[in-house]
């Protein structure tokens, strides 16, 4: 490892402590009135947001890390449950967006009860009761980043609902992250997956376009032996499906 690029780890690592640290206070200050005393209304709405902008904070620091460090040789391979994973990064999405839902969202026991609340937020989970249950072997960390990137574009962009579609294919994993938003014309279908290519600086649902970007998206799917498709045009929405191959 070359020193600049060991200072820039040192400097990620030393970031995520303070983070740390300031999430478990503010947490504590939310969740233990008895021992802190109990908040105002605005107190409470001003701390859920800094915590909020904390948690994008460490998923910034996480991907950057993630992304430099990322090659084809660098893929770390474990087994988990699909359900665990997709329910995670789901309960992520929306700690960054709403607070109480990710809350119900990590008591669920079934498939059926997280559709049902996730279908009022106008989020569509679409996965067979099978493939929910399945256990797999890929690498958890990038999948997660990958997800997390595309919901929250989804979310930004979307006019009134975003779907997660989930199945399986051969020997691959298909994701697939939908919207119903103003969609990408052809001419940026290419374009979109450079770096720092943004069609626009809005920020229409209350989420941050922070993160790994589809630039950062796509070499982590390549790193992972997959594939990533656009399907849009403009006013019909996006749809971008991401194929990963499961490892025996």
């Amino acid at each position: 490892m070359s020193r600049e690029r060991l200072k820039l780890e040192l400097l990620y690592h030393d970031i995520k402590g303070p983070l740390a640290i300031v999430e478990t206070g503010i947490s504590s200050l939310l969740n233990k009135p008895s021992q802190f005393g109990p908040l105002t209304a605005q107190q409470e709405k001003v701390l859920q947001r800094i915590l909020r902008n904390i948690k994008i904070a460490q998923n910034l620091v996480d991907d950057t890390l993630e992304l430099r460090r990322s090659e084809p040789a660098a893929v770390t391979v474990k087994s988990v449950v699909l359900s665990e994973l997709i329910t995670a990064i789901i309960v992520e999405i929306f700690d960054l967006i709403h607070v109480a839902v990710a809350g119900k969202i990590k008591a669920v026991k079934t498939l059926a009860e997280l559709k049902q609340i996730l279908e009022r937020e106008n989020f569509f989970l679409t996965i067979g009761a099978a493939l929910w249950a399945q256990k797999i072997s890929i690498d958890e960390k990038k999948v997660k980043q990958i997800l997390r990137n595309l919901l929250i574009n989804a979310i930004k962009f979307r006019n009134t609902k975003v779907a997660l579609e989930v199945d399986e294919s051969d020997y691959d994993l298909l994701f697939s992250v939908i919207d119903d938003g103003r969609g990408i014309p052809p001419v940026y279908h290419d374009k979109i997956f450079e770096g720092y290519f943004q069609m626009d600086d809005q920020d229409e649902n209350g989420i941050r376009g922070h993160g790994l970007g589809l630039a950062g998206v796509l070499i982590l799917v390549e790193d992972m032996g997959g594939s990533i498709v656009l399907e849009s045009d403009v006013e019909k929405g996006a749809k971008f499906t991401v194929r990963l191959p499961i490892t025996e």
